[in-house]
């Protein structure tokens, strides 16, 4: 089957996550938080593009499951139908439509071109709207989303435009009469999707861009809070800002309402959270002060207790049930939280800050946020060595090696764990020989770092067994990956084409999707079984003179890149000297070697009669001619090699 992505001739990117099977805690910030209470469950969903569900009632180990399809920040999610369905928007640039209760994800919608940033939820009529970086506003049915099957995947949705600016916020009445926007214009954008979805107002007082809305139920009035750091009480008819909250020392990222829009609960970048009396603004009480910037709140059992998350990993339950207000004109010398202790305390994991790929293009070396070092191979995709709360510089330079290897791969960290993305231009670069990859003793075997992967990465794909052609040439494999690495074929612009997880690559679906939506360098490696060529390397070969009257000699070769020093003293002793046997002969163009006594007498007395050197620096006989170039030549044109003759 023709691939789509190759008939769009759209390039496609390849990349995999190292990572634990199961991923019991968030590795980076919490976007937001949905809270059930009927069972009692939390709902989260991370930076780590993992959406987790908890069970608030066990306080020691409440981890129930993790729901994964987003390669993402998974930026909102919504319950919806009784607690019984979720919605979640990504970075992604995806809607998803989970089974809250089983933690599947049922259908996914790609509409947006860019990231999706908000959710709003209009629950007397089962309506969900989602905006983001596009600037649309797209209103779903809830009903009809949870009725898309596999083979009845069409739905149809109303639009609400006229924004000029990349979306943050949303918010919802519960009626679903008034739908609000906020956004990096710093304007509140307000419609009724009744009314042909035009643009009713906009509510213009903020200086920065606005990140929460809240409104209350009969859509008259709204909150909002801006990076300029104030809270913001608009009333809609009106159209006009009557309060200014001015509690925040920094940008307001998260808002929270009662249920009788008395109170407003406030957080952000200063880590604090504020409680404000709606009906006297002047007063306000401290609740908690978080250890890192907050990103959600989420108010829960009947308004007496609050979830909050930030960006650190964990999760934490404030009780609001006893508010002591302050007037503000005190607010700075009356600091004194009313909590200094949470109700419940979910445990987050550390997620990788700082890396660094090693000489070897093989290892990558990190530090995360509890400064762990770490060292992962990403051959294998495993954790090899953990190193503890070591220096990671004094690591590095401990593990840089006198070798070059082209980069074959590029490293992200935005999910707080290592994403390894292959791209077609560089993913078969790598060559080296097996000796040096300490993969076994035989030096003249080669291995290509990026056919390994790729190979190991779809081994359980069955189309790539088919081919029994003998004569087709395989690459000797010595890895396999976790069967529960995430792979991810996705475009260049971070748009996702297909996610699965290793294993899953045996199921007859995504067969299918893989024989759509693979990319023909990698479809022709793993089911045409057709390996990179190797890279070859010019060079001029030259002869030691320190006499004006004869000039050295010179001459061109071109050879593998992984061509060792001690084959071209070979070439030098064969044939440029005329020394040993035509039957014993090597050539620099061609770097296989005849493992018997002959040849291994004759390359013995080549290492003692010929040396070579660059930039007047003696090479060792085990370095490569790439490694000479980057680490001993370090300029343009062709590497210059000077082969001096002596006598041991």
């Amino acid at each position: 089957m023709a691939s789509q992505c190759q008939g769009n001739r759209r390039k496609i990117q390849v990349s995999y996550v190292i990572r634990n099977e199961v991923e019991h805690q968030h590795r980076s910030g919490v976007n937001s938080l949905q809270y059930d209470e009927t069972s009692k469950r939390l709902y989260s969903s991370g930076r780590d593009s993992i959406i987790r569900i908890w069970d608030t009632y066990n306080t020691t180990a409440p981890y129930l499951q993790s729901m994964e399809h987003h390669t993402d920040w998974v930026n909102d999610i919504v319950l919806c139908c009784k607690g019984t369905t979720l919605i979640s928007a990504s970075s992604d640039t995806t809607v998803k439509v989970w089974n809250a209760n089983k933690g599947f994800c049922m259908s996914t919608l790609r509409t947006h071109k860019d990231y999706v940033k908000a959710l709003a939820y209009a629950g007397d009529v089962e309506q969900v709207a989602s905006a983001g970086f596009d600037t649309s506003i797209f209103l779903w049915d809830v009903v009809t989303l949870v009725a898309l099957t596999t083979s009845n995947n069409t739905v149809t949705t109303s639009t609400l435009s006229g924004g000029k600016d990349s979306i943050y916020s949303l918010a919802m009445n519960p009626s679903g009469t008034a739908v609000i926007s906020g956004s990096a214009e710093n304007v509140l954008r307000v419609w009724d999707p009744r009314a042909c979805h035009k643009n009713m107002m906009k509510l213009k007082g903020h200086t920065d861009n606005i990140k929460s809305i809240v409104v209350n139920r009969d859509g008259t009035q709204c909150i909002s809070g801006s990076s300029d750091g104030t809270i913001r009480l608009w009333c809609l008819g009106q159209q006009q800002c009557i309060q200014t909250i001015r509690t925040h020392t920094e940008g307001v990222w998260s808002l929270a309402v009662n249920e009788s829009f008395s109170t407003v609960y406030s957080a952000g970048r200063d880590k604090n959270v504020w409680a404000t009396d709606l009906s006297n603004t002047g007063y306000s009480a401290l609740v908690c002060q978080e250890v890192a910037p907050i990103l959600k709140l989420c108010l829960i059992d009947d308004d007496s207790s609050l979830w909050v998350s930030t960006t650190d990993s964990a999760l934490n339950k404030w009780s609001v049930s006893h508010l002591r207000y302050h007037y503000d004109a005190e607010l700075q010398t009356h600091l004194q939280t009313m909590n200094t202790e949470p109700q419940q305390h979910i445990k987050g994991a550390a997620s990788i800050r700082q890396c660094h790929i090693l000489n070897d293009k093989r290892h990558v070396i990190t530090k995360d946020s509890k400064s762990n070092v770490d060292i992962y191979d990403v051959l294998s995709a495993r954790l090899v060595e953990n190193l503890g709360p070591v220096s990671l510089e004094e690591e590095i330079k401990k593990r840089t090696q006198t070798v070059f290897v082209p980069n074959w791969f590029t490293v992200d960290l935005k999910i707080g764990l290592l994403t390894i993305h292959l791209d077609e231009s560089d993913c078969f670069a790598a060559w080296r020989s097996a000796k040096e990859a300490n993969l076994e003793e035989n030096i003249d075997i080669k291995v290509n770092y990026g056919v390994l992967i790729v190979q190991a990465l779809l081994d359980y794909w069955p189309k790539t067994h088919q081919q029994q052609d003998e004569e087709k040439c395989e690459q000797k494999r010595y890895f396999d990956v976790p069967p529960h690495t995430p792979i991810i074929f996705s475009e260049l612009s971070g748009k996702t084409v297909l996610r699965l997880l290793a294993k899953d690559a045996v199921g007859h679906t995504e067969g299918m999707l893989l024989a759509e939506y693979a990319p023909a360098w990698i479809t022709d490696l793993v089911v045409n079984r057709k390996l990179p060529a190797f890279n070859k390397l010019p060079f001029m070969l030259q002869s030691y003179s320190t006499s004006l009257k004869s000039p050295a000699k010179r001459e061109r070769l071109a050879a593998s890149d992984m061509l060792q020093v001690r084959k071209v003293i070979e070439h030098v002793y064969e044939k440029v000297l005329g020394q040993g046997s035509d039957d014993g002969s090597q050539s620099a163009h061609n770097d296989s070697s005849k493992p018997d006594a002959d040849h291994e007498d004759l390359a013995a007395a080549a290492l003692d009669h010929v040396e070579i050197y660059c930039n007047d620096q003696l090479l060792d006989p085990s370095m490569d001619l790439r490694t000479a170039k980057n680490f001993v030549w370090k300029q343009g044109g062709d590497l210059t090699l000077v082969y001096k003759q002596i006598n041991r």
